[in-house]
């Protein structure tokens, strides 16, 4: 990140943000959210990216749709059935939106379907990875799905008629079926289903427990697959047998996930979140996909029984579901893949012999995952904590954990020899409530204290608290951190952990603990931000002051050019927080220079004249998903940094439990400095946001440039290691 300056053009006498209307300052979420996901497709499109992490972003892609049509779409819709007629802040009816969603949306699926039929499968034939139709295998292999099918399908298959015997089948959620419209033979039913002309209808679903690209030459040089679906289309006349067969569809469904919770008058939230799910598993559908081609009598019918309108209907040009591709992602081709990257043990803690609570107390330690290993240090840190005969309680958040999270052992353990242990479970982690509910209750049986949070806010926060008795007294060290306690994202998502044992910031901790657990009331936290407590009002304050010291700097003659100009530094997933965005473009007219790295949705408008000149956002996407959430405030050359699980969001700031930390220690601010260093300068991974919204990508202009972010951090933190060792990792 250098320090050229932003434009410093405002007007004399800029309009102040108060009086500016609403559609002027910001941008449509939902808008901005497909431009998110508009660059993730991006990284399939782009043929620098590794052939095989190209089929992984097809994937990606269309499995960030669905949880946006399940939650954003579901949610619009829900609002119209509901009669609300509130505009968004940009000036949308939700009818407007979902306009504008299906419109974009069809855009990019042709994109999608382009790059797959066009660029990606032909590449995968010419590296001998070949997804196959039915009338491009051999004799040979016609034989082996002849014995597949007889051994691994026909007995799993249920097909389901519709008849007045057999009601319409209940359809679960992003699951793909085979409609079939059959036909008695002549002479074979008194049913009069050719003259009224009555649809006759069947449906299998496609079963999820096998593989859904079905590979033809297992132990074979090269990989050649037929897809399931294509497979039992087959294999209709052995399903039912004797019936004309006139045509079959595939076919996939969404339901809506917004499902509306009354947590006030809830008397057990466990008992609600476990209803909630009962009720999603059936709620309104609000997607159809069909593919090219489709039959439109099939068609008409499902409209009807799912009770859907044409704009609900997605026609697919290529594939119905990418996200069957994960399997071909994950070939073993490294030719074909990223090269392989092993998280490296912190350089602090490395002697795996050594009390990590004595090295904790010896000097904070800041670890970046997935560079730095998690299982090395948090998975350490509560494993440590939990045979320790000195520590007394555990108290530990978890919102998305693992399925086989190591943790769930470890803190049983903890309460099986006597420790307190307490976890806060988030029941209502969108899409993770089934297993949260099952994890709450596991713990429930083995003696922990369980806490479900607080009515009607979520607890996101990523925490965890160790109390223990030593000689001098009892001494607390905690792990504050940006991402969940779950050992398989930390190899995925960039995520920053601070341990600690200085007691300013662990009975602040502690006191968050009582609010979740005990309904603390305590309101006067000086160090940790905590939210929806003082969370904001600290971020407003922090932002003030770079105001005044803006305006002091200027009025000192401050040159433009001068490294100490005063600036705001943030990294996050989403910025929408209406309140934040008014003080961002606040600061931005005083002459603070404002740098944001949004890697998500971004409601705020950059660059714009006489509101925002000094303020720019990039978005970076790659290899990792970038999830850590840094906060840097010059404050006159005196730094403050700080970490956290928030983003700049109204949710977040609002309606959820949050912890940000400070980050006081000059070695690991110089570690953060660096991090946002090297995502600002980066030229092969980072996109520039534009006044309207849209996004423009990086270009290397040498050599020197052609290594994006997460290539330069694991290249640096294998330098330190072998520095401390004499030898990197992989």
């Amino acid at each position: 990140m250098n320090d050229t300056p932003g434009n410093p053009g405002n007007p004399e006498n800029p309009t102040p943000i108060s009086e500016m209307p609403n559609e002027d300052l910001f941008l449509n979420r939902e808008s901005s959210w497909l431009e998110f996901n508009r660059r993730v497709l991006h990284e399939a499109l782009d043929s620098r990216t590794p052939l095989l992490e190209r089929v992984g972003f097809l994937a990606i892609f269309n499995s960030n749709l669905d949880e946006y049509f399940q939650k954003r779409v579901g949610g619009l819709k829900r609002q119209i059935n509901a009669g609300v007629t509130t505009r968004t802040v940009d000036g949308m009816t939700a009818q407007d939106q979902l306009a504008l969603i299906r419109s974009t949306v069809l855009e990019d699926l042709q994109t999608q379907a382009n790059c797959f039929e066009q660029q990606v499968k032909p590449a995968l034939a010419q590296e001998g990875v070949h997804l196959l139709k039915w009338d491009q295998l051999t004799d040979e292999e016609k034989q082996y799905t002849d014995d597949y099918f007889e051994d691994n399908l026909f007995p799993v298959l249920t097909p389901l008629a519709v008849d007045p015997g057999h009601p319409f089948p209940f359809i679960s959620n992003l699951s793909t079926s085979l409609g079939v419209i059959l036909r008695y033979p002549d002479g074979a039913s008194t049913h009069d289903d050719a003259e009224t002309g009555e649809i006759q209808f069947a449906r299998v679903k496609v079963p999820r427990i096998l593989p859904r690209w079905v590979r033809l030459n297992e132990g074979g040089e090269d990989y050649r697959f037929i897809h399931l679906e294509d497979l039992i289309y087959q294999y209709l006349d052995r399903l039912f047998e004797g019936m004309i067969i006139e045509d079959a569809m595939p076919f996939r469904i969404s339901r809506n996930a917004d499902v509306e919770r009354d947590e006030e008058d809830a008397e057990d939230l466990l008992e609600l979140v476990e209803q909630e799910l009962r009720e999603r598993r059936f709620a309104k559908v609000i997607r159809l996909e069909v593919p090219s081609n489709p039959n439109e009598k099939m068609v008409r019918f499902l409209m009807e029984e799912l009770e859907l309108d044409e704009n609900d209907v997605y026609v697919m040009p290529s594939e119905l579901d990418y996200t069957d591709l994960w399997l071909i992602n994950g070939l073993s081709i490294p030719r074909l893949s990223n090269k392989p990257w092993q998280p490296q043990t912190p350089v602090r803690l490395m002697d795996t012999e050594a009390d990590i609570f004595s090295i904790i107390r010896g000097g904070d330690i800041l670890v970046h995952h997935p560079y730095e290993s998690f299982a090395s240090s948090v998975e350490r840190f509560i494993a440590a904590a939990a045979r320790d005969p000195k520590v007394v309680a555990i108290k530990l958040t978890l919102y998305r954990t693992a399925k086989d999270s190591p943790f769930i052992p470890q803190l049983i353990r903890a309460a099986e020899e006597g420790k307190q242990v307490v976890v806060l479970v988030e029941l209502s982690a969108r899409f993770d409530e089934e297993r949260n509910v099952q994890l709450a209750q596991t713990l429930e049986k083995a003696g922990i204290h369980v806490v479900y949070g607080l009515v009607g806010l979520k607890t996101h926060t990523k925490t965890a608290l160790v109390v223990r008795q030593e000689v001098d007294g009892m001494r607390s060290y905690c792990h504050i951190g940006t991402g969940n306690y779950n050992s398989k994202t930390a190899n995925l998502y960039t995520d920053l952990g601070l341990f600690t044992a200085k007691p300013h910031i662990t009975s602040e901790l502690t006191q968050v603990f009582h609010f979740l657990t005990g309904r603390s009331l305590k309101r006067d936290f000086k160090h940790l931000l905590v939210a929806p407590i003082n969370m904001k009002r600290r971020f407003y304050e922090l932002i003030d002051r770079e105001i005044t010291h803006t305006i002091a700097w200027k009025e000192r003659g401050g040159d433009l050019n001068d490294p100490n100009r005063p600036k705001i530094i943030a990294k996050m997933n989403s910025l929408e927080d209406r309140g934040i965005v008014r003080k961002l473009y606040e600061a931005s007219q005083a002459g603070v220079r404002i740098d944001l790295n949004v890697r998500g949705f971004c409601c705020l408008k950059p660059g714009v004249p006489g509101m925002s000149d000094n303020i720019k956002v990039i978005s970076v996407i790659g290899r990792f998903l970038e999830h850590e959430r840094i906060y840097y405030f010059h404050n006159e050359g005196a730094p403050e940094y700080f970490i956290g699980s928030a983003d700049w969001m109204y949710r977040n700031l609002n309606n959820r439990v949050e912890c940000i930390t400070p980050i006081q220690e000059p070695s690991l601010q110089k570690k953060l400095w660096h991090i946002l260093e090297t995502l600002f300068n980066d030229q092969r991974q980072a996109w520039d946001m534009q006044p309207d919204g849209k996004y423009i990508q990086r270009k290397p202009q040498n050599e020197t440039q052609e290594k994006g972010t997460h290539d330069i951090l694991m290249e640096v933190t294998k330098r330190e290691i072998l520095g401390v060792t004499g030898k990197g990792g992989r």
